[in-house]
């Protein structure tokens, strides 16, 4: 059987940790930052987790992550 091929977008955005979580980081920094707060984007830049009901679907498109 050939190898599974991973989503080469999601392979840059998420990581997984080692207790099998996986990170994500914030939408919305990377332009048109001059009307937000420097609140709002300081929280922009922590990571955060993906919800459990997202889960099973980015760990299939990225099997070798995962």
């Amino acid at each position: 059987m050939p190898k599974m091929k991973s989503h080469s977008g999601a392979k840059k955005r998420f990581s997984v940790t080692a207790s099998g979580k996986i990170k994500r980081g914030h939408q919305g920094k990377s332009h048109i930052l001059a009307k937000k707060t420097t609140k709002r984007k300081r929280r922009l830049r922590s990571g955060a987790y993906v919800s459990q009901t997202q889960e099973k679907t980015i760990k299939s498109i990225i099997p070798y992550k995962a």
